[in-house]
């Protein structure tokens, strides 16, 4: 399989991407992969990183009020679609997949204009202004939630789940006591994602002594750079901080309890883990999706949810004391995870991708 693919801007694009990347490359080892991306964002050091094949655009997010400054990004957009026209005429896939962010908008446009299949992927409930735009564009488009399957034109829609998802389960469980916890000790795990935040960490920052007679373990992931602040203080016993951890699900798997952010690489891997979590969704993020993400859950029982602004010491241990004390609760929504969870993201996204490429063929012979 030849494929083009493009993501950027975040690794709640990115990540999607190199899970698809990994699947193909699983199934057929021979398959040629070429990465489109951004010229100053994250994916161009992380991919070529990885070995891939990496070529970039220059492109820029429309903003979203009246500016001059759009101007500017529609020239980049529209050089873009005629540097990607001549990179994909190049290469000649088999298919041009777009993982979301504004770079996918000249690739896959590109790639439909050169008659290649395409296809999209959304990881949120709520679906980005890229892939709004790369609707009529899409053969197929995979869609992370059932709630966004009405978005789409049903022709083209399908229900993959999120391709992280796959790593998370084959990751092996972590041993809590390389991590100083005790083995049989319930877990509460504090991520608010891979940089952390600053407004949430600091409201937890200020009641973590309040932990100290609890009959669970608390483990708290600060990010790196909120770390340098905190690694001194003297806390409970029962309390562990740490900057980051890499193979975070393998920790997750010995989780009772998650308070974390809303994104949608995060949600995948608590749906297959079967891990309860308490959401506190990001207020900061476009169209307010890490609030919709959460909701999704929360309207099917499976998880709770504690809004930013509510944050306080007494309504988050006392969520947390609840759904610990629970049993009936918490197994209800272990439950209903299990029921939501799709643990063959990947595998699905490869078979559609295999579908649409043994279509075009028998079209072509």
């Amino acid at each position: 399989m030849r494929v083009v693919i493009s993501a950027g801007g975040t690794g709640g694009h990115i990540y999607p991407a190199i899970a698809i990347i990994n699947k193909i490359k699983e199934e057929e080892p021979q398959s040629e992969i070429l990465y489109i991306g951004t010229s100053d964002r994250m994916e161009k050091d992380l991919i070529p990183a990885l070995g891939i094949k990496y070529e970039e655009i220059n492109v820029s997010g429309l903003r979203r009020k009246l500016t001059f400054e759009n101007i500017r990004v529609l020239y980049q957009f529209l050089k873009a679609r005629n540097k990607c026209k001549k990179i994909i005429k190049n290469f000649n896939p088999d298919v041009v997949i777009g993982a979301g962010g504004y770079v996918t908008g000249p690739v896959i446009w590109a790639g439909k204009k050169l008659g290649k299949k395409t296809f999209i992927h959304e990881q949120n409930s709520v679906v980005g202004l890229s892939n709004k735009y790369l609707t009529r564009y899409a053969d197929k488009i995979g869609v992370s939630f059932p709630s966004t399957i009405d978005l789409f034109p049903k022709e083209k829609v399908i229900l993959t789940g999120n391709p992280c998802s796959e790593k998370a389960l084959k990751m092996k469980k972590a041993n809590k006591e390389d991590y100083g916890l005790t083995k049989n000790k319930k877990l509460v795990l504090i991520v608010m994602g891979s940089l952390g935040s600053k407004s949430v960490n600091d409201k937890i920052l200020s009641f973590l002594n309040s932990f100290k007679n609890k009959p669970y373990e608390v483990m708290f992931v600060t990010g790196n750079s909120y770390y340098e602040k905190v690694k001194k203080l003297r806390i409970p016993d029962n309390v562990k901080i740490a900057p980051f951890i890499y193979e975070l699900p393998s920790l997750m798997k010995a989780t009772d309890l998650m308070i974390t952010r809303a994104g949608a690489s995060t949600i995948s891997e608590i749906l297959v883990l079967n891990v309860p979590s308490i959401f506190i969704p990001s207020p900061y993020v476009t169209n307010n999706h890490q609030y919709k993400n959460a909701m999704d859950l929360v309207n099917a029982k499976a998880a709770l949810i504690l809004e930013e602004k509510d944050l306080t010491e007494d309504n988050l241990i006392s969520l947390i004391d609840s759904a610990l004390k629970d049993k009936e609760g918490y197994t209800k929504i272990k439950n209903n995870l299990k029921e939501l969870g799709i643990k063959d993201s990947a595998e699905r996204i490869y078979e559609t991708l295999k579908g649409m490429i043994m279509d075009d063929q028998k079209f072509f012979w």
